[in-house]
C-alpha cells in the first residue's frame, strides 16, 4: 500500500480499560467487565426498559445475575465456546441479557434485523449455522421455525415474550424465562459454577456476527471480537465521544454495529445507562422522557426530526411562528459565523441568549435531546441544513466514520472541527491513508480479521502486525487535514464525454431536502445525468396541504405537477453544488419509495443499485428521451410476499 497522504490525531492514545477488569489471554472481554461493574457498582442503574409505560430498571448487580442465570441454563442446554445464537427481534432487555450470555460461554449472538421476511433469514444463518436462537416474540419464532423446516436449524428456539406461543407442539421451543430458571437452579446448587462459567470468554473470541450492507451482493458475515469492540469504544473515549455513565436509549436495530457498539460494548466499559424504549412506535415519546446525554441517529432520522418540528411549527399561531422563524434564522447565522471562524457580535450574542428559554429549550425538550451533549451521526452524509438547524439549536451534532467491518468508530469531528462536509480526524490510535486512487484505507486495532467463511480480501497486516482495512470509499482530505467522503468506490463512473462521478455523492445532495427520502442517479456511459426521486411523503405531503394540493395516496402526491415542479426547485437547489459535468438534466419522481422488501435497499436502506438499474430500466431509458411522460410496469412484492405487477404513468422533468 502506497500511501498518498496520512493523517494521524493528535490527541493523547486512551488508557486501557479501568483497573480490574479480567484481562484474558487477549486483553478483557466484555463479560468480565459486566463482572466487574457488578462488584464494584453493583447498586448503580445499568439498564432500564419501558414496559406498559412503566420504566423497569436493572442495576448493573441485577444484569449480571440475569446474564449469568442465563448463560448457566444455556450451557445446560449443550451451548458451548465457538457456537452461535440467532438473535430476532426489537431492542429488549431480555435479548441483550441472552446476547452477553452468549459471549460469557465463549460463544457469540449472531442479531438478525427484525424486519427481514423468512425468505432472506436463511442467508443470514447460512455461514454461522447456529443451533440456538432467541426470538422476541411469536413473529419472529415462527421465522425460525420456517427457518428449521427448510435447513434443519435451529435445534433449540428460546422465546421471551410467550403470548401466541405456549400452545405450540414443536420440539426444541423453550421460554427465556424457564432457561433462566434453570441456570438459577444450577447456580444456587453449585457456588464455583459463576466462576468456571465466567472464565470462558477471552478478548480474541468473536463477540458478535454482523453482516454487510450487500449493496453489492449477498451480506457477508463480519465476526467482531471483544478486543475489537473494545479498541472501538477506548478510541472513542480518549477523542471525549464517550463518557463514563452517559445516557444512552438503545432504538437503533441490534444487527447495526451502532447498537452493539453503544449499547453493549460501551455500555460496558463507560457504564453508560442504557434505555429500550417500550416499541419502536414509542420511540419519540421515550426519548423525551429519557432525555439521553449520548444520542446516535442516522441523518434521516435527524432530517426526519426537522421535519417534524417544521411541520408543527406550520400549524401553530402565526405569533408563535414569528418569534421561531426570527430566532432559528439568527441561531442559523451564529452558527453560520461559527463555523467559518467568526465570532458573532456581542448583541447577537445576547439576542441568541434571549432566545434560549423562548424557543431553543422547548424545541430540545420536545424532541428529548434537552440534554444531550453527545450527539452523532454517521452512515451518509448529513444535509447542510439539517446540520446546522440542530446546532443552531445549541446541540453539538458530529459526524462520524466508519464501517462494520471497523467497529464503526475510526473517524470523528472532535474539539472545534465540526463542519457539515467532513466527517473529522482519525481517532487516537487510528491511522487513516489515501491509495494513489483515492481510496479510504484504516489502520486500527478495531479492524476485523476478515469475512466468516472466507469471501473478498478487504484487510492487509503490515509488517508491524497492525490490521488495514480496505474501505471501499472515495475521500480526500481537506485544506484542514479533516477527511471528506465521496462515496463508495465502485460508485466512480464516467459520462459518454469522459466526465467522472460518484453516484452515491449527488445522491446525497439530493437528499439534503427534506422533501427527498431516497434518490439513485444514472449516467454511465449516457450524454448526461438523471435520477429516479422518492419524495418524502410527510414533508410533500405537509407542504401540498399548505398549497392547498388533495391527494390519496403516495403514487397520486408524487406525479401531482405541482409536487414534480417543488422536485424540479430540489434538483436545481442540489445542482448549483456540483460541477457542471455532474448535475442531474432530467429527473422522474417515482411512484413508490424504494423497499427493502422489493429488494431495492438494504435493511439499512442503502442502495442496491443493479438491482434499481435492472427493475426500472425502461424509466431510466425514457430519461434520456425527450418525452414528458411514460408507461411502466413494476413488478411488485406485497407484505404477504406474493408477487404482482402494477402499471404506472411517470412524469419525466428537464431541469432548467
Amino acid at each position: 500500500m502506497r500511501p498518498e497522504r496520512m493523517a494521524t490525531a493528535d490527541i493523547a492514545p486512551a488508557r486501557a480499560m479501568p483497573a480490574g477488569h479480567a484481562p484474558g489471554r487477549n486483553g478483557p472481554a466484555v463479560p468480565a467487565i459486566l463482572a466487574v461493574n457488578a462488584r464494584d457498582h453493583g447498586d448503580r442503574p445499568a439498564l432500564r426498559e419501558r414496559e406498559r409505560g412503566i420504566w423497569r430498571v436493572w442495576s448493573w448487580r441485577d444484569y449480571h445475575r440475569r446474564v449469568m442465570e442465563i448463560a448457566a441454563g444455556l450451557d445446560a442446554l449443550g451451548f458451548g465456546p465457538g457456537e452461535a445464537l440467532a438473535v430476532l427481534g426489537d431492542n429488549r432487555a431480555a435479548l441483550y441479557f441472552g446476547t452477553v450470555a452468549a459471549m460469557t460461554l465463549g460463544g457469540f449472538a449472531a442479531p438478525v434485523f427484525p424486519d427481514v421476511p423468512p425468505g432472506e433469514l436463511e442467508h443470514f444463518t447460512r455461514t454461522a449455522r447456529p443451533r440456538f436462537a432467541l426470538a422476541e416474540d411469536q413473529e419472529q419464532t415462527d421465522k425460525l421455525l420456517a427457518l428449521r423446516s427448510a435447513t434443519g436449524l435451529p435445534e433449540i428456539i428460546i422465546y421471551d415474550d410467550p403470548r401466541g406461543i405456549t400452545g405450540y407442539a414443536e420440539a426444541g421451543l423453550v421460554a427465556l424465562d424457564d432457561v433462566a430458571a434453570r441456570g438459577r437452579a444450577l447456580l444456587d446448587a453449585d457456588p464455583a459454577l459463576a466462576g468456571a462459567l465466567a472464565g470462558r470468554a477471552d478478548g480474541g473470541d468473536v463477540a458478535v456476527l454482523l453482516h454487510s450492507s450487500g449493496t453489492t451482493g449477498a451480506p457477508k458475515g463480519i465476526p467482531i471480537t471483544h478486543a475489537q469492540a473494545l479498541a472501538a469504544v477506548t478510541a472513542a473515549a480518549a477523542a471525549g465521544c464517550f463518557r463514563e455513565g452517559d445516557e444512552h436509549i438503545a432504538y437503533l436495530p441490534m444487527a447495526w454495529v451502532g447498537d452493539f457498539v453503544f449499547s453493549i460494548a460501551g455500555a460496558m466499559a463507560l457504564r453508560f445507562v442504557v434505555n429500550v424504549p417500550e416499541r419502536q412506535e414509542t420511540v419519540a415519546r421515550d426519548l423525551r422522557e429519557v432525555a439521553p446525554t449520548l444520542y446516535l441517529a442516522a441523518p434521516r432520522a435527524w432530517d426526519l426530526m426537522l421535519t417534524r418540528v417544521q411541520v408543527g411549527m406550520a400549524e401553530s399561531t402565526p405569533v408563535k411562528r414569528w418569534i421561531y422563524d426570527r430566532f432559528i434564522g439568527l441561531a442559523t447565522r451564529i452558527e453560520r459565523d461559527r463555523l467559518a471562524g467568526r465570532r458573532p457580535s456581542a448583541g447577537r450574542r445576547l439576542l441568541r441568549a434571549l432566545g434560549e428559554p423562548l424557543v431553543y429549550a422547548p424545541v430540545k425538550d420536545h424532541l428529548g435531546l434537552s440534554r444531550a451533549g453527545r450527539a452523532y451521526t454517521g452512515g451518509e452524509s448529513i444535509g447542510e441544513d439539517t446540520y446546522l438547524f440542530f446546532r443552531a439549536l445549541g446541540i453539538d451534532l458530529r459526524q462520524f466514520y466508519g464501517q462494520t467491518e471497523s467497529c464503526a468508530l475510526v473517524v470523528c469531528q472532535t474539539g472545534d472541527d465540526a463542519s457539515p462536509h467532513t466527517v473529522g480526524r482519525p481517532l487516537p490510535g487510528v491511522e487513516l491513508r489515501l491509495s494513489e486512487a483515492g481510496e479510504i484505507l484504516i489502520g486500527a486495532g478495531s479492524v476485523f480479521g476478515g469475512y466468516l467463511g472466507g469471501g473478498d480480501t478487504v484487510v492487509e497486516t503490515d509488517p508491524q502486525g497492525r490490521r488495514w482495512l480496505h474501505t471501499g470509499d472515495a475521500g480526500h482530505l481537506d485544506a484542514r487535514g479533516e477527511l471528506v467522503v465521496l462515496g463508495r468506490m465502485g460508485d466512480l463512473r464516467r459520462t459518454a464525454d469522459g466526465t467522472r462521478f460518484i453516484a452515491g455523492h449527488v445522491e446525497n445532495r439530493l437528499k439534503f431536502s427534506r422533501f427527498v427520502r431516497n434518490a439513485a442517479v444514472f449516467g454511465d456511459g449516457r450524454p448526461h445525468l438523471a435520477a429516479l426521486i422518492c419524495i418524502d411523503e410527510q414533508a410533500v405531503g405537509q407542504w401540498a396541504q399548505g398549497q392547498g394540493i388533495p391527494w390519496t395516496s403516495y403514487a397520486e402526491l408524487s406525479q401531482h405537477p405541482e409536487v414534480v415542479d417543488l422536485i424540479s426547485s430540489v434538483v436545481s437547489e442540489a445542482n448549483a453544488g456540483l460541477e457542471p459535468g455532474q448535475r442531474v438534466r432530467r429527473f422522474a419522481d417515482l411512484h413508490k419509495d424504494f423497499d427493502a422488501d422489493d429488494g431495492e435497499i438494504t435493511r439499512t436502506r442503502k442502495l442496491r443499485r443493479k438491482l434499481i438499474e435492472t427493475r426500472y430500466a425502461a424509466l431510466i431509458d425514457a430519461l434520456y428521451g425527450t418525452a414528458d411522460a411514460v408507461e411502466i410496469e413494476i413488478a411488485i412484492t406485497y407484505e404477504t410476499g406474493a408477487e404482482g405487477t402494477i402499471r404506472r404513468r411517470i412524469r419525466l422533468k428537464e431541469v432548467g
